[in-house]
């Protein structure tokens, strides 16, 4: 007779292996589930009063706009892609319905406003789906220009807070799904969940996991990968819809800003959970839990006193932490280069690295060229520049002519000239720091308090003084240069996405400015700043000299040196120029520090333009900057593009301004005027 122990072992072990797979699989969920569980803990072994079910019902309300709108993020990066119009949306649906809804009925019908909601967000999705998944566009550029449309179209229809909600919608999504036992946003996301763990069995789950980890491989097996893109797209925006509509019954009114914060806390919240940025791995339930970990984390930092200027350091501290630890899985680049560092210092200590090997003359030997060989014509030479930086400056001078036409005496008014000089002085100097960047692949997002947190520092340290003026400077240099290193090295030494730590970068820098200040910048810009930045010589303000000595260092710069040659190789393929001897990774940090002055200088020019620095002065500069580099020719994926084409830009976008500016068209659609011009410029430059 058989031994039945014998014949269940296997099995046994079999179980055991499936259970420890699914372990393994789950254990990002499993880590945010624990943590969520000690901080909550925490936070009632903070307070006076046990937990109550109100407590209860008061933090799940609080934490779930983030969570409905991270998980349309998550959907988004699942598919290898990045979505930054989320917060806008969020505005742009707050606004609708705190408009349309009519004050004299506080009866609304709570489903047919979020069915309104859910709409426009999808709406707003479906136009990202069509430029990522049908037009080929890269996701970051797309998304960005959108959320700059969409913030203008929020403000031509709300330009101030204000507007009514009513109170219906606040009942139902504020109260209990069950009395004294669900609190509705507790029901929403259970909705979501069980929702998601349907999809992700379907059709499109699977081919959004194959498209998020190899795009190419799945639809060489057939898969409808543009489709699966878009339908992520228009998925994501309903959910920004979604927590439109939950913002709105949370507020009761309506706020055209009200969704510029949630972009940091939502990619925080899908790599808290567990989701792989670059797609392929992950799911809604850790982001979900993420979003409630980074909630109590503020709440905790609330209740011991600590200054709410604090809450976006310690949300970009969290988001890198989550970053890091996803970053020590064993085929995460940060692994793959720390398992190559060790066998380089063992193959150094083994004597086998061929920098120890005798040197041998291997350089191959060119022939002299004939001296009767012609030298390449000018165009010939230049023609691949001219192609993609000609428009910039074609396109201005139609700009020009139309703004002679529309507001007479433009080419005879030294006036005119001189304010489109210094005007376009700010873009042209960001043009050089986010230019490099591009042109190595990647993106600074960190510009916006970059600015800001310069011109702050230096109004604070001079208050005024010429004779500070020479100490500040020097001190708001070396803080961008902190700044830059710790951007490159982000990127460099922990392999991390430039997206990621650019934005966690913004929001440190943002909390340093405001705990700097205490949220009210105190000095002024001394005399002779302000005299640089103001003053006239011989009709022109002596700022303009100095950029005509800047254009020409930044012509050189990525134009005629060695340096300029290995921001090229290294955004054509990291790659090959690594294999070619360039230094990648000093290339790489070396562009995020000349961004970083760069920005530190248009903070210090600002402070002198305006007389005293505002903590809001570098948001206005983040998407032109991207703009003028894109317009002026260059490849947003890297390696394309000529500094010359970017300084067009910078005039060019200026003078589109300055008509919009004579014209009666509200200060709103520069916003949307800016966003329309980038994506017709990436469609008509790309390869």
């Amino acid at each position: 007779m058989t031994d039945p122990t014998t014949d269940t072992a296997p099995d046994r072990r079999g179980a055991i292996a499936r259970g420890l797979r699914s372990v393994r699989r789950g254990q990002a969920v499993i880590v945010a589930a624990l943590v969520f569980l000690g901080l909550l803990w925490l936070n009632a072994a903070l307070s006076p009063y046990p937990l109550s079910y109100f407590d209860i019902s008061f933090l799940a309300s609080g934490g779930a706009t983030t969570a409905i709108a991270a998980v349309g993020q998550t959907l988004v990066i699942l598919s290898g892609g990045f979505d930054l119009s989320a917060g806008a949306v969020v505005s742009l649906v707050n606004a609708v319905l705190a408009t349309n809804m009519d004050p004299a009925n506080m009866q609304a019908s709570a489903p047919l406003w979020t069915l309104v909601g859910i709409l426009i967000g999808a709406g707003v999705g479906a136009v990202n789906g069509f430029f990522v998944a049908v037009m080929r566009l890269q996701p970051i550029v797309v998304t960005l220009a959108v959320m700059f449309i969409v913030q203008g179209i929020t403000l031509l229809v709300m330009d101030t807070p204000g507007g009514f909600i009513a109170p219906t919608l606040g009942a139902f999504y504020l109260g209990d799904a069950i009395p004294n036992l669900l609190p509705a946003p507790v029901a929403v996301l259970a909705v979501l969940v069980v929702l998601w763990f349907w999809l992700k069995r379907t059709s499109y789950g699977v081919t959004l996991y194959a498209v998020g980890s190899d795009p190419e491989a799945a639809h060489a097996t057939g898969l409808r990968t543009r489709t699966t893109t878009f339908v992520t797209y228009v998925l994501a925006g309903g959910l920004y819809g979604l927590a439109g509509v939950f913002v709105s019954a949370q507020t009761g009114s309506g706020d055209p800003l009200v969704g510029n914060a949630l972009l940091l806390p939502t990619f925080a919240a899908v790599v808290i959970g567990g989701t792989r940025l670059g797609g392929g791995k992950g799911g809604i339930v850790g982001t979900i839990l993420g979003a409630y970990v980074l909630m109590i984390v503020v709440n905790l930092l609330l209740s011991l006193n600590v200054s709410a200027y604090y809450a976006t350091i310690a949300e970009s501290a969290v988001l890198m932490i989550a970053v890091l630890a996803g970053s020590l899985s064993a085929d995460s680049v940060l692994s793959r280069r720390l398992r190559d560092l060790m066998a380089a210092i063992g193959a150094r200590r083994a004597g086998r690295l061929v920098s120890q090997r005798p040197r041998e003359d291997r350089r191959l030997a060119f022939t002299e060229p004939a001296a009767e060989t012609p030298r390449l014509r000018f165009l010939q030479r230049h023609g691949h520049t001219l192609r993609h930086a000609l428009p910039a400056w074609i396109c201005l001078v139609v700009v020009l002519i139309v703004t002679q036409l529309v507001l007479g005496n433009v080419f005879g008014n030294q006036h005119y000239w001189n304010s489109l000089l210094v005007l376009s002085s700010f873009l042209a100097i960001l043009a050089l720091g986010q230019g490099a960047v591009i042109l190595t692949g990647g993106l600074d997002l960190s510009l916006p308090w970059g600015i800001a947190l310069s011109g702050v520092l230096l109004t604070g340290l001079v208050g005024g003084n010429d004779a500070a003026l020479w100490t500040a400077i020097p001190v708001v240099m070396l803080v961008a240069v902190g700044v830059g290193l710790l951007n490159g090295l982000g990127v460099v030494a922990l392999g991390l996405s430039p997206i990621v730590v650019t934005l966690a970068m913004n929001g440190v820098l943002q909390g340093v400015a405001l705990i700097w200040s205490g949220g009210t910048p105190a000095g002024f810009a001394p005399p002779a700043l302000r005299w640089l930045m103001t003053a006239k010589v011989a009709g022109f303000t002596p700022v303009v000299l100095l950029m005509v000595v800047f254009v020409a260092f930044a012509i050189l710069l990525l134009g005629r040196t060695a340096f300029g040659r290995r921001i090229y190789a290294v955004g054509n393929s990291e790659v090959a120029a690594r294999l070619s001897g360039v230094r990648t990774g000093r290339v790489i940090i070396s562009v995020y520090v000349l961004s970083a002055l760069c920005a530190a200088l248009v903070g210090i020019l600002l402070a002198g333009f305006s007389g005293q620095a505002s903590l809001g002065m570098g948001d206005d500069y983040l998407l032109p900057s991207i703009a003028v580099v894109v317009v002026g020719g260059a490849l947003i994926t890297g390696g394309r593009g000529h500094y010359a084409g970017m300084l067009g830009g910078a005039l060019l976008l200026t003078a589109m301004q300055t008509l919009l500016a004579g014209t009666a068209l509200p200060i709103a659609f520069r916003a949307v005027f800016f966003g329309l011009v980038i994506l017709a410029a990436v469609i008509a430059l790309r390869d």
